[in-house]
């Protein structure tokens, strides 16, 4: 189990686990329940053929009292006998960051809800009615236990109707709705819709240290998020020039601007302020000399 799990969560999962370690007896035939069919390893019983021997086992458990050894065995047999509804279910949610067994376990607790509300008299294949039971029980169990950052139930609960308004007005006006869209369709202010969109950023959170796709070149999400500033090499040294620029005079000022800043040659500098390419040139360089020496001294 994993230890991310907490006391709510490891009790169902439990529950399941037991039932589904219990479920198969030591032989695959009970002389206590006689007109039952023989039972196969689970493994090697098909679809069809776990859809046929549930059905009988259906109507042997209509007549058998709870509590009983053979209420439990006739039970737990038709746990194990479709427990393939379970993977199927479970492999949608296998990109949720829980263990595939923990969703397993969950969607077992649905199955026996619906072994146990079964009726066979309505006509249904139990596979059909068992499903929805399945399926609810794990997105519970996501919905409840799952999400990074703990929000209000209220919030949890308008993810989900955003999500579900968002697919329908999608489809119906092809492109993505707006937030009034929303607001409009749910009965809620803008606010309360930006309030869920804001909440439906805590259902899940990255590690800085997960590994890419394995189609993907890249490394950790760290590596693809960040980058390196060469500029910041430079602070230190703007925040050290800043107060001896400030000592400069106004002409000088300028010419480091003209030439750092706006990038202009020493021709233009002069043709700027009316002197020669050598008198700037003289000017630059001493200009530059102070400034070197006043950062020595500092350091």
């Amino acid at each position: 189990m994993s230890p991310r799990l907490d006391e709510k969560r490891s009790r169902p999962s439990r529950e399941a686990h037991e039932t589904a370690s219990s479920a198969t007896p030591p032989e695959h035939t009970d002389p206590g329940l006689p007109g039952l069919p023989e039972i196969p390893p689970y493994d090697e019983v098909g679809a069809v053929d776990a859809r046929a021997l549930s059905k009988t086992l259906f109507a042997r458990l209509a007549s058998l009292e709870e509590g009983t050894h053979e209420y439990a065995y006739v039970r737990n047999t038709l746990v194990e006998l479709n427990l393939a509804l379970v993977k199927f279910a479970a492999s949608r949610f296998r990109s949720r960051s829980e263990p595939m067994e923990d969703i397993i376990q969950v969607g077992t607790i649905g199955l026996i809800k619906a072994i146990d509300r079964f009726e066979l008299s309505r006509g249904v294949e139990f596979p059909t009615f068992a499903m929805p039971t399945i399926i609810g029980e794990i997105k519970r169990f996501f919905r409840d236990t799952s999400w990074s950052v703990r929000v209000p139930r209220r919030l949890q609960e308008l993810r989900l109707d955003l999500a579900k308004a968002g697919d329908e007005l999608s489809q119906r006006l092809d492109r993505s709705p707006t937030v009034g869209e929303l607001a409009e369709a749910l009965g809620l202010t803008e606010e309360e819709v930006l309030e869920g969109m804001a909440a439906s950023n805590a259902y899940t959170a990255s590690s800085l240290d997960a590994q890419a796709e394995e189609d993907e070149t890249e490394g950790a999400l760290s590596d693809r998020i960040g980058y390196e500033d060469h500029s910041l090499e430079g602070v230190e040294y703007v925040e050290s020039l800043k107060p001896l620029i400030a000592e400069l005079g106004p002409r000088d000022r300028r010419i480091l601007s003209l030439r750092f800043v706006a990038n202009m040659t020493q021709s233009e500098i002069g043709d700027e302020l009316g002197i020669s390419q050598m008198h700037v040139s003289r000017l630059l360089s001493r200009t530059l000399v102070h400034l070197r020496r006043g950062l020595l001294s500092e350091g």
